[in-house]
């Protein structure tokens, strides 16, 4: 008696075999669309800095790249929080002198 696939067991084999290479997937696509060529790490990196920028917290971001520790994101992206040290020092200065 053949085994049945589930629907969820398919749609995986779909996907797997839509992604099988997303590097070369990637290429394909920006290849097709005009835009200038960007590697599937650039777009790793933009969505950290944008993730960061629009204060999304690090350990969430650190937990999407797959990063082992939240400091080797705090390392890499630093220069794309410069706003939560500002909202730090705003939010203790409020605690502090009442403002």
């Amino acid at each position: 008696m053949p085994s049945r696939v589930s629907p969820v067991e398919r749609v995986r084999a779909e996907i797997d075999q839509l992604f099988a290479d997303p590097a070369r997937d990637l290429g394909e696509v920006v290849g097709r669309s005009g835009l200038p060529p960007i590697r599937f790490h650039d777009l790793r990196h933009t969505y950290a800095s944008l993730a960061l920028r629009a204060g999304v917290h690090p350990k969430v971001v650190a937990e999407v790249l797959g990063h082992a520790n939240i400091s080797i994101t705090l390392d890499t992206y630093s220069h794309a929080i410069p706003a939560m040290q500002e909202s730090a020092a705003a939010t203790v200065a409020r605690l502090v002198f009442g403002i």
